[in-house]
């Protein structure tokens, strides 16, 4: 998902936020406990809603919306109601961090605000409709403060689990991921290391002044 090293970031991040650990709110826990999957889309203002999808290939409306959030979030666009979408142990992985449980992934995704100051999405295709829902991905960025730019292609796969909830992202990078115990100790660590650097909103109120619906 961010496509520098853990460095860059996290010295972008230590320039436009304050360390803060958060924990996401009652509310949002009770709303991602729902159990009868993703809710209607329009109650979640997902800003990406025209999916493409390969020729032949057809999402589901359930699909289509969780496709849809994802993106939004892959855009720098995180909500807490999209990310009620997603499990509470839900998985986040791409090659620099392994984030699991909501603390951890949610500050993945919010940490894109603080980081980048340009996410533009190029282009995306959905190129398989089963479980996991497979979606192509080219993105660009920009670093907030020191304007590095960097234009990744990225393979998207979203697991879902029996409910339609999010159980697992992953971002691999040219269609991979790195292998290896150093590899994976460093992106554990990172995970750690960012929601301790972003504060999370414990509601809809705060998640609105970030310009957040």
């Amino acid at each position: 998902m961010r496509p520098f090293t853990i460095r860059t970031c996290n010295q972008s991040l230590r320039t436009f936020t304050k360390p803060a650990l958060s924990q996401v709110s009652s509310r949002l826990a009770t709303t991602a406990n729902m159990s009868t999957g993703a809710p209607p889309s329009q109650n979640l203002n997902i800003e990406s809603k025209n999916v493409q999808t390969a020729p032949g290939i057809k999402l589901s409306e359930q699909q289509n919306t969780v496709v849809g959030s994802v993106l939004d979030l892959f855009a720098g666009r995180p909500s807490l109601p999209k990310l009620a979408l997603w499990r509470d142990d839900a998985t986040f992985t791409d090659p620099l961090t392994i984030a699991q449980g909501r603390d951890q992934y949610s500050a993945q995704w919010y940490g894109l605000q603080s980081a980048f100051s340009e996410i533009e999405r190029l282009e995306h295709q959905v190129t398989d409709a089963g479980n996991p829902i497979l979606m192509n991905l080219k993105t660009r960025y920009v670093v907030k403060g020191i304007g590095k730019e960097q234009t990744i292609q990225s393979v998207i796969a979203i697991s879902l689990d029996g409910e339609g909830k999010i159980k697992r992202v992953e971002d691999r990078w040219d269609g991979s991921l790195p292998e290896g115990s150093i590899a994976n100790a460093f992106r554990h660590l990172n995970a750690v290391t960012v929601p301790k650097m972003i504060n999370v909103p414990k509601n809809d109120d705060e998640d609105a002044k970030k310009g957040n619906q």
